[in-house]
């Protein structure tokens, strides 16, 4: 993981030749706990929390679509703006590709997971900093995986077998991706937003478990681990529990008379 130091560095430099040279320059792949790190660096440079211009240049993060985990940082010219460059990326991606991997022969194929496609990726020697999302297509466990546009060619050269199986890798436009993460939407009531008190909603425990996950750091938030189950989550978080999985929290929908309040999560598949 890179650490904030040479994140700090690294957004100067090319903040810096976005605003020179007025072309696209972006970061390798983020993972949720490098974009914390990230927004450490871009604290320590001066940039407020909601900003998005660094050097007088516009940055966001982008990963292929809305609502991929895995996202490059991404530094926009004068003449460009987020809504032309996301329009660009979906229909023809300077920057983030996607591919699709299939088996040859479907019904002759291995059950292939994540796991399977990102290790067969791995092997052709790519670093994980240039993979981002993999989206598995339960219907023929064929897959959408996101990469740097410089590693696209190179994987549908090379890449011919995951697992024991025969694959054909293409490239498709990124907006013909229809397969997106799979949750469990759960509502229910809680006495506040602490996150004890979500965790024991979500996983069913008693809030003194849920506490001694906390003190074990087996709760992730937004890519740090949680020290205090007495944080307040704010909508839009994601949480990872060790052993239990991952979630997204949507927030408070109602309260009661009473002042309980009932919450929305997605939970991951």
């Amino acid at each position: 993981m890179p650490d904030t130091a040479y994140l700090e560095s690294r957004i100067k430099d090319l903040s810096n030749k976005t605003f020179q040279n007025e072309y696209v320059t972006h970061t390798d792949f983020l993972s949720v706990s490098d974009q914390a790190s990230l927004n450490d660096a871009m604290r320590k440079l001066g940039v407020p929390q909601q900003s998005d211009l660094v050097g007088g240049t516009v940055f966001l993060l982008w990963g292929g679509f809305d609502e991929a985990e895995r996202k490059v940082c991404a530094f926009l010219p004068s003449w460009q703006d987020k809504k032309s460059f996301i329009l660009q990326e979906t229909e023809t991606p300077e920057v983030v590709s996607c591919l699709h991997i299939a088996p040859v022969q479907a019904k002759f194929a291995d059950p292939l997971t994540h796991r399977d496609y990102l290790g067969a990726l791995m092997n052709l020697g790519i670093d994980r900093g240039q993979i981002g999302d993999i989206l598995i297509d339960r219907t023929d466990h064929s897959a959408y995986v996101f990469v740097l546009k410089m590693m696209a060619d190179f994987i549908c050269r090379e890449l011919c077998r995951v697992k024991h199986t025969t694959v054909l890798a293409k490239e498709v436009a990124p907006g013909k991706c229809t397969v997106r993460p799979e949750f469990e939407e759960r509502e229910g009531s809680v006495a506040s937003e602490r996150l004890d008190a979500i965790l024991a909603f979500v996983y069913r425990l008693a809030r003194g478990k849920a506490q001694e996950l906390i003190e074990r750091e087996a709760v992730i938030v937004d890519g740090r681990t949680a020290f205090s189950g007495g944080y307040d989550l704010k909508p839009g978080a994601r949480v990872s529990v060790r052993g239990f999985g991952k979630f997204i929290y949507d927030g408070v929908i109602s309260s009661t008379k009473k002042g309980r309040l009932y919450v929305r999560v997605r939970v991951f598949k």
